[in-house]
């Protein structure tokens, strides 16, 4: 069984060996050119939208209050209680001072 040599546009270092760079040499100007097109066009979308964005005039949206708290949810003194550790349980301790 004979080994077959690797045939790569690449050396063993991994750099371009001179029939890689001549292939690719009549695609080079077209890639920059394509590449700067489409740089171009995203960079022109981002501008737009960012000027149509900056002109809106949002005073005519109505700001919602707050939000009720849920029937479930803690209330802020049970919330601060706990903190202290007021609650039995909460720190193991019945929250009496010992003296």
């Amino acid at each position: 069984m004979a080994i077959l040599p690797r045939s790569s546009y690449y050396t063993k270092d991994y750099r371009q060996t001179a029939a890689l760079i001549r292939a690719r040499q009549p695609y080079l100007i077209k890639n920059i050119f394509t590449g700067a097109g489409l740089f171009a066009f995203a960079i022109g979308v981002y501008s737009f939208t960012f000027a149509a964005v900056k002109q809106d005039d949002f005073s005519d949206v109505r700001i919602p209050d707050a939000p009720a708290p849920a029937a479930g949810a803690p209330h802020a003194t049970m919330s601060k209680v706990a903190d202290e550790g007021l609650v039995e349980g909460i720190r193991g301790e019945t929250g009496a001072r010992r003296d």
